[in-house]
C-alpha cells in the first residue's frame, strides 16, 4: 500500500530508529510492500527515486529499501568506510522533493546488514551509490540531508 512520505519539518523524522528484532521479520514484510510501493509512486511523480528509509513512511525501524535493478533490503543496517576520500554532491530527498542540498558524502562505502532471510550479506558501494546509502542511512538516525548542508549557501530549489 502506497504510504505518505513524511515531509521536512516533520518531528517524527528527526526521530532514531530502534532495530528490528528477529520476531519482527513477518510483520516486516507489509512494510517492505509498503516501502515498494510508494517507492514506485514517488517514482511516477517525480521521475526520480532510487531507494527509501523506514523512517519516511513514519516505521521507527532500522530498515531501509533500494530498488534499482531489483529489490533490496537492509535491516539493521552499518555502513563502514574504507577510506577518508569525500565527493562534494547535489542530495536530494523524497521529503524534500522540490530540494537539493550540497553535501560532502563519502566516495565508498560498505554496507553490513540482514536480508528477509535474516542472513547476513555485505555490499561495497561506489560513487552515486555510497551517496545514496549514506543518505538513507542517515534517516535511520533521524538525520536529513539539510542538517549536512556544506554552508548556508548550500540550499537549492528544483525547477
Amino acid at each position: 500500500m502506497k504510504r505518505e512520505i513524511l515531509l521536512l519539518g516533520n518531528e517524527e523524522l528527526y526521530q532514531i530508529s530502534e532495530p528490528v528484532k528477529p520476531d519482527e521479520i513477518e510483520t516486516l514484510k507489509s512494510v517492505v510492500q509498503d516501502l515498494h510501493d510508494t517507492l514506485m509512486d514517488f517514482r511516477e511523480k517525480y521521475h526520480a527515486g532510487r531507494a527509501i528509509a523506514a523512517p519516511q513512511i513514519g516505521v521507527k525501524k532500522r530498515l531501509l529499501y533500494m530498488f534499482i535493478d531489483k529489490p533490496v533490503v537492509f535491516i539493521n543496517p552499518v555502513l563502514e568506510f574504507p577510506d577518508n576520500e569525500m565527493m562534494e554532491v547535489l542530495d536530494d530527498c523524497m521529503s524534500f522533493p522540490n530540494l537539493l542540498v550540497k553535501v560532502m558524502r563519502h566516495k565508498r562505502c560498505r554496507i553490513k546488514y540482514l536480508d528477509m532471510e535474516w542472513k547476513e550479506q555485505v555490499m561495497s558501494l561506489e560513487g552515486d551509490l555510497s551517496e545514496l546509502l549514506q543518505h538513507e542511512f542517515d534517516h535511520l538516525d533521524g538525520i536529513l540531508a539539510t542538517m549536512r548542508a556544506i554552508d548556508n549557501k548550500s540550499l537549492i530549489i528544483k525547477k
